[in-house]
């Protein structure tokens, strides 16, 4: 209210208008005597509170203006004068006016007009007309600003008539005019009156609670009279000052309840955004802060308004108070909550809130923002992609693997763009591009692409965690068997282990699994299975355990008394050194399987364990109802030549090789380390009667035994038939490498024959079920036909060495003077080898055969 430096006046107390006034019946005082007010104060507070409640209303900024026409004479125009204060008898109406009074046309729309004197005076024609000398009426004309007249007319008779001449029309007055003039309130109060008014209306805008949106329109209406007022060029600086400080301060109060207006609105008062966004823009439209300045062409300048993008402003920030506001209240349940809360459930509620934060945005506030920006609803739906989108790259960040909550997240987190974006096409419908440029700005949360880059780091770890194993192996895998029951290697057994995990996990990842995803997890656990087949047969090589080749001799021939005595005693005739080896090792007898060799058998196991795993893996993988795609049997893959039955094709054939090599080694390791004393060693050493093979045969039998007893049923058979290779092979050796020690006769071919039949019906009977007797003569045929070398003649001997060696030579037939070459030693004994029956001649004592190697060869003689 305005105030004034206080004055010495008569303390008010009584009617408006005095002791005297016609008004008094009109406006009774009802507050008695007040301390402090005189009447100025009174009829400024009353103009105060009549102005400020009807500054919206019609005749105050409306519409339609409530008309008052002066008809005071041409020199009464002006101000109306008295009314408030006039003379008692005076006759001046609240209208004002001259002798003859006024016509005021307006009708009252509010109690308080009514309550301050602004009513309707109803005048007929001939209240124009004054009864003189019944009461002196005096007109106030505009020079007597306290309403008395400035002339007066008495009439002597009782009944005599005056007529006032009639007014010129003049310009309609507002009611707010009507009351100032009425009131008698100054130009300078009703101007501060103004003043106030702007810096004050928002403040009565709080503290009704902001249920007076009337008080918004009056405060728009006013904005538009100060716009025009503010394109005035010749207003002082300071009032340019003053302006811009109120109107920073009544856009600084609009738009801090507009740049949140999710928290300072609900959908019951939502509306009220209608009358208080027109107040933001119109004090940025004044500020100039809404308008841009382009170069429409060279030389000239174009404005451009930017309500719109204030608007989107307005949007795009409440859109991201109300998202924080949904985080930091599930940061305060869950600090509050005794159970923590997983931060899939925390996603996952905050997916739902953000749904329906769109939904109260569209449903709510975009049909009312829409005035003002086009696309209201799909701009907060960007934002609010936005902000979900910030929330989840973090959540991925700190999750560098899949698992089935970060999928689950994901997935949660599709559908909401989805709801989304549909938002967006269907707000913006209508826009030229259909809307392309909105969804532009949403950068896709490329859910399936995100899910299949995790997925593959993923399985890459997965695989991290076998090959560790398999490092781990490699530097402290003993061999020895896990248990009884399962004797294979604990490497093994982990590595199976962890691709049956990854295997499990990988089907209970809640997304759609393709055959392509199949491949890349096959693949990666192949190369696993395939490396480590290589590390279990990193174990040497048969060669490390065959004897070195002795060089050829030549045997000397004995004394005809020693052949003699040999002949007549052939059980004791010998050498006592030879005789004491043979008879040493041939009648004590003791297993021989090295520990070394029962580790060979646990790889073996390991081999065949991981082979029947990968079998299962495959069935798995083929069957598993999980695959959305069907199998093209690899038809697409370029890592396949042809269509394949099998996953692990690949590392099943490693798997495979990887057993052959590892029953050869340790049949050869068997064969010609541990059953070394038995067999090569001392069969036939000294002569052949005195050494046979029935020891050897008995620890064979204990081996064996071993062997069944170690290895795995599924391995045992190819285990036996590489000791059965490596037995053969070393008798060959016997009879074609054994050294010094071993000399043969044409006599002795019987009981050669016998002794190998004897090995033969070993491998028949000891590993029934497991070597058919037709795979044994198979394999026995190569030594079978160099053991019949021992029964031909020295001359036939050399006769068929000499035309083999032609032959393998190239020379034809031997002509004078030629030297048959000496044959190389390929290691592959056959009765056809050259070299063979060379070896079978070196072991023949003889003369025949002793002169043919001296002559041919020049080879040494024994020592």
């Amino acid at each position: 209210m305005a105030h004034h430096q206080p004055m010495p006046r008569e303390t008010f107390s009584g009617s408006l208008c005095g002791p005297s006034s016609d008004f008094t019946t009109d406006l009774t005082w009802p507050f008695g005597r007040l301390e402090g007010l005189d009447v100025d104060d009174i009829r400024e507070t009353a103009y105060e509170v009549f102005f400020t409640s009807c500054r919206s209303s019609p005749g105050f900024g409306g519409r339609n203006s409530i008309n008052y026409y002066n008809s005071s004479n041409d020199d009464g125009g002006g101000s109306s004068g008295g009314g408030g204060n006039g003379s008692p008898g005076s006759g001046s109406s609240p209208g004002g006016g001259g002798t003859g009074g006024g016509r005021v046309n307006m009708t009252p729309t509010s109690k308080v007009k009514r309550a301050l004197g602004l009513k309707m005076l109803k005048r007929s024609p001939l209240r124009r007309m004054s009864t003189v000398g019944t009461m002196g009426i005096s007109g106030s004309s505009p020079s007597s600003p306290s309403g008395h007249s400035s002339h007066v007319h008495h009439m002597g008779s009782p009944g005599a008539f005056s007529t006032l001449p009639a007014s010129r029309p003049k310009r309609p007055l507002t009611s707010a005019e009507i009351m100032r003039q009425q009131m008698r309130v100054t130009e300078q109060s009703d101007n501060r009156l103004r003043k106030t008014l702007m810096r004050t209306l928002v403040g009565q805008y709080v503290a009704t609670a902001q249920v007076e949106p009337d008080l918004l329109c009056a405060s728009h209406a006013m904005l538009a009279e100060v716009a025009n007022d503010a394109r005035k060029s010749d207003r002082h600086m300071s009032y340019v000052k003053l302006l811009s400080a109120v109107l920073a301060s009544i856009q600084g109060w609009a738009e801090k309840r507009l740049l949140n207006y999710h928290t300072c609105f609900t959908r019951g008062t939502a509306g009220q955004i209608e009358n208080l966004l027109p107040l933001a823009i119109s004090a940025s439209r004044i500020l100039g802060e809404d308008v841009t300045i382009t170069e429409a062409a060279p030389g000239t300048v174009q404005l451009i308004d930017s309500t719109g993008d204030r608007v989107d402003y307005y949007i795009r920030s409440s859109v991201k108070r109300a998202f924080q506001k949904i985080i930091e209240d599930g940061n305060e349940r869950s600090a509050s909550a005794e159970v923590r809360e997983e931060p899939i459930d925390a996603l996952f509620q905050l997916a739902k809130e953000t749904e329906d934060l769109a939904l109260r945005e569209r449903e709510g506030f975009s049909h009312i923002l829409k005035r003002w920006h086009s696309f209201a609803a799909s701009v907060a739906a960007v934002t609010l992609h936005q902000c979900y989108g910030t929330v989840l790259k973090q959540y991925l960040g700190e999750r560098a693997t899949l698992s089935s909550e970060t999928v689950e997240v994901l997935q949660r987190a599709a559908k909401l763009e989805r709801v989304l974006v549909q938002m967006v096409v269907e707000d913006s419908a209508e826009s030229e591009d259909g809307g392309k440029s909105l969804v532009r700005e949403m950068v896709p949360y490329e859910v399936d692409s995100v899910i299949l880059k995790l997925l593959k780091q993923w399985i890459e770890k997965r695989l991290n965690k076998g090959r560790e194993c398999l490092h781990r192996a490699k530097d402290g895998e003993t061999w020895n068997p896990k248990s009884k029951s399962e004797p294979y290697a604990q490497s093994g057994v982990e590595l199976t282990k962890l691709a049956k995990d990854t295997i499990d996990d990988f089907f209970k990842i809640p997304i759609g699994i393709t055959d392509d995803l199949v491949l890349d997890l096959a693949d990666g656990l192949e190369m696993l299975f395939h490396d480590y087949s290589t590390f279990v047969a990193s174990c040497g090589s048969k060669q490390s355990y065959l004897p070195t080749l002795p060089p050829l001799t030549r045997c000397h021939t004995d004394s005809k008394f020693l052949k003699l005595w040999k002949r007549a005693s052939p059980c004791r005739v010998g050498l006592e050194e030879v005789h004491h080896i043979g008879s040493n090792e041939g009648h004590h007898p003791r297993p021989s399987t090295s520990r070394g060799t029962q580790r060979l058998y646990i790889r073996l196991n390991t081999l065949h364990y991981l082979q029947s795993q990968l079998h299962s893996f495959d069935k798995t993988l083929a069957l598993s109802p999980r695959i959305a795609t069907p199998r093209n049997r690899f038809a697409h893959n370029q890592k396949r030549n042809s269509a394949a039955a099998s996953y692990f094709d690949y590392a099943q054939n490693s798997l495979q090789s990887a057993c052959q090599h590892v029953s050869e080694v340790a049949a050869y390791r068997l064969i010609f380390l541990d059953s070394n004393s038995v067999f090569y060693e001392s069969l036939y050493a000294g002569d052949v009667a005195n050494s046979r093979i029935k020891p050897a045969l008995r620890i064979l039998k204990q081996n064996f035994a071993l062997l069944t007893a170690i290895v795995n049923e599924r391995a045992q058979a190819s285990s036996m038939r590489e000791v059965m290779k490596a037995a053969f092979e070393a008798y060959l050796m016997v009879l074609l490498a054994g050294g010094a020690n071993r000399i043969f006769y044409k006599a002795d071919y019987p009981m050669i024959e016998e002794d190998f039949d004897g090995l033969k019906k070993v491998f028949c009977t000891c590993a029934e079920g497991l070597i058919s007797e037709d795979l044994v003569e198979r394999e026995a045929e190569t030594a079978e036909g160099v053991i019949g070398l021992m029964a031909q003649s020295t001359e036939q001997l050399v006769e068929d060495f000499s035309i083999i060696s032609c032959e393998t030579s190239g020379i034809g037939i031997m002509g004078s003077g030629q030297v048959l070459p000496m044959p190389p030693t390929t290691g592959r004994w056959n009765r056809s080898d050259s070299n063979t029956i060379l070896r079978v001649l070196c072991h023949r004592n003889d003369r025949a055969a002793n002169l043919f190697l001296k002559k041919t060869f020049q080879l040494p003689k024994r020592k």
